[in-house]
């Protein structure tokens, strides 16, 4: 029995599904997770002592690759002046002061511990402003795992077919309006119906968890155009596009200006951190200046706070456009390579983050996606895995490049995608 098969085992018998996030279990592809021990670069080490070419990044956040060395220096540094204190610290000011520097609608910003966070505390805030209730999410967009929140959400309840969550009372959704992705007659009709009751839109201004789908021309800036009429607020989760698609993120790119923005995982160079922030006047509504409460205990972690501002600082002066024309040329030459093999294969790409989904298309909202051939991508993972490629153990995640990733890496993943057999 190899390491991974071991640890994953004993895990079961200590841990739900033995795992501590269910897509990792990777049920949904008909294999078991394999253990990390080390990442460094665009690599992946396994306990079984294998290397992998890793597309997955952490789930995106690992844009200059892992183990950075100045990003594990800070760390180190950090962890030696102590670990929490549950007080301010220098680190939190200067990570702040970054963020506001770089996401264009961001005045001030508040530090916490996730990406669910960021996007629970922001929609307390939105219905704390307005004084409404009700928020409209798009089926198939993934905001974390608050109760609001699980009424068609993406990657991880597709992955695992379930279509909601036993746990969370009809009343706490309730108030969560579903719309498709990309259909602003859908929002307007809502909007008709409930305006004076909607506190908030909430969207991933790229969706990253039915796979990478992008916006469709005008719907953005028709979700700017609908939460100004009916005077409600326009939240941005940028947990996956921000810093990732610019070094402003997709407001800056798109040039749409939200009034919310929650961040994550990358602002935090792969450690747990979350963030929200906007305009002055919204943000002052936060205690203790305000009245809408939020807390958190490692709020502001020093060590997440050293990484996050030692990643934004390489990443400033980081050529993205180059990484954007790498990328796009890797995912060109796979979905070609694919359509060669016969196979229906629809490629969305974006900055260095991609999706191929096996359809013909189009895939612009979660119903499309979902019904892309899963077995076909299985098939795919399973022989890309064997040959030292790591992707993400769903249909409905996008990849990941880095600036890690080098040329003889992507070399390396076109050979493999040339030997899979369908």
């Amino acid at each position: 029995m190899i390491r991974s098969e071991q640890l994953f085992a004993e895990a079961q018998q200590l841990i739900p599904g033995g795992v501590n996030s269910p897509v990792r279990a990777c049920r949904s592809v008909g294999t078991i997770p394999l253990f990390i021990a080390s990442a460094r670069d665009a690599y992946l080490h396994t306990a079984d002592g294998k290397r992998l070419i890793d597309y997955v990044m952490s789930w995106g956040p690992m844009l200059l690759g892992h183990a950075t060395p100045a990003v594990t220096q800070a760390v180190v540094e950090a962890a030696a002046k102590g670990t929490s204190f549950g007080a301010p610290c220098p680190g939190e000011v200067e990570l702040a002061q970054a963020v506001v520097d770089a996401v264009p609608s961001v005045e001030m910003v508040r530090m916490v511990n996730s990406g669910t966070e960021a996007t629970m505390s922001a929609v307390r805030l939105a219905r704390g402003v307005t004084g409404r209730t009700k928020v409209v999410k798009f089926k198939g967009c993934y905001h974390g795992h608050a109760d609001a929140f699980l009424a068609a959400a993406g990657s991880g309840l597709a992955t695992l077919s379930i279509p909601g969550t036993p746990g969370v009372p009809a009343a706490t959704v309730a108030d969560t309006l579903l719309a498709p992705y990309n259909d602003l007659d859908a929002v307007a009709d809502f909007f008709e119906t409930h305006g004076d009751d909607i506190a908030c839109v909430i969207v991933e201004p790229v969706a990253g968890n039915m796979g990478l789908v992008l916006p469709v021309e005008g719907f953005l800036e028709g979700l700017r155009g609908l939460c100004d009429k009916y005077e409600a607020l326009l939240i941005f989760d940028e947990v996956i596009t921000g810093f990732r698609l610019s070094y402003g993120g997709a407001q800056q790119r798109f040039g749409i200006t939200p009034d919310l923005t929650c961040l994550g995982k990358i602002i935090g160079g792969g450690l747990p951190v979350g963030a929200y922030g906007g305009k002055r006047a919204l943000m002052e509504r936060v205690a203790p200046c305000g009245d809408v409460y939020q807390a958190g205990t490692l709020s502001g972690n020093p060590l997440a706070m050293a990484a996050g501002l030692a990643t934004l600082r390489a990443l400033r002066t980081a050529d993205y456009a180059a990484l954007e024309q790498r990328t796009k040329t890797l995912a060109e030459d796979i979905a070609a390579i694919l359509r060669g093999k016969g196979l229906p294969v629809t490629l969305h790409h974006i900055a260095s983050a991609f999706t191929l989904f096996f359809t013909e298309g189009p895939v612009t909202n979660f119903a499309q996606a979902a019904a892309a051939d899963t077995e076909l991508y299985t098939r795919f993972f399973q022989q890309m895995r064997a040959a030292g490629i790591n992707l993400a153990p769903s249909a409905f995640e996008c990849a990941f490049t880095s600036f890690a990733h080098t040329e003889e890496d992507y070399g390396k993943t076109l050979d493999a995608v040339r030997t899979a057999k369908f």
